[in-house]
């Protein structure tokens, strides 16, 4: 009777394992879970989220080796706001990556330059993708933005208000909820949002220093293209007349 009962047990085991798999050409896996429809799935079809061709791997960090060694590479101008608007926002994300890749590109070469004590190519195009990239940054803003305002009305992510603290400092306060009302919160009726009129001064040296500031940056800007054209004049030359 023992002998019968173990008999049975391992025929129902037998019946309940599942097939193994057989091996079978490297790449290929065989799909179990449909017995009367055996199929064939190639491992290579199944492609996760990458920008990059699969056949090119770190070589897409250098640049094309048809412009190594040139002194200057043509690039096309950058994406400006006026053509970004008519694309959508797939194409922004696909246009995104493609720029991100060749900024890594650009910043690899400019290294490489530095290492190597050499100027590099055509140094315009990082400038030209780093400003396609705001512009794409901006584009994208204004579409959230304009999504907000129809879904709630407000366009900021949190409604709030524009508010002073007592230093004369504007910033933006956003709404939150509190537990308890506004009048009984001890913690919130410590909190100033206005400034005495004695502080109107210390705000008008503030600004006079923010103004100081930026004169003397653009004066140091101009005193070194001054020294630059100096040094080469040739190349002040050819950017005039360009």
């Amino acid at each position: 009777m023992a002998a019968a009962a173990a008999a049975l047990g391992r025929s129902l085991t037998a019946a309940l394992r599942l097939p193994r798999a057989r091996p079978g050409l490297p790449g290929m896996a065989l799909n179990l879970y449909h017995k009367n429809l055996p199929k064939v799935e190639t491992l290579h079809q199944v492609k996760f989220l990458h920008t990059t061709v699969s056949r090119r791997g770190l070589e897409e960090f250098f640049d094309d080796p048809g412009n190594w060694g040139e002194k200057s590479v043509k690039s096309g101008d950058s994406w400006n706001i006026k053509q970004l608007r008519g694309k959508s926002s797939e194409d922004l994300h696909k246009l995104w990556y493609v720029l991100l890749k060749e900024k890594n590109m650009l910043l690899t070469l400019e290294q490489e330059s530095k290492r190597q004590r050499k100027p590099m190519p055509s140094p315009e195009r990082l400038e030209k993708v780093e400003t396609s990239m705001k512009n794409i940054d901006l584009v994208v803003r204004e579409r959230e933005i304009a999504l907000r305002l129809l879904q709630t009305g407000h366009e900021k992510p949190v409604p709030g208000e524009w508010r002073n603290d007592f230093l004369g400092r504007t910033f933006w306060y956003s709404y939150k909820e509190w537990p308890i009302p506004w009048h009984l919160n001890k913690k919130h009726k410590k909190k100033r949002f206005y400034y005495l009129p004695h502080v109107n001064h210390f705000i008008r040296l503030r600004l006079e220093k923010a103004l100081r500031k930026r004169a003397r940056q653009q004066s140091l800007e101009r005193t070194r293209q001054k020294v630059l054209e100096r040094k080469f004049p040739d190349v002040a030359v050819k950017s005039q007349s360009q």
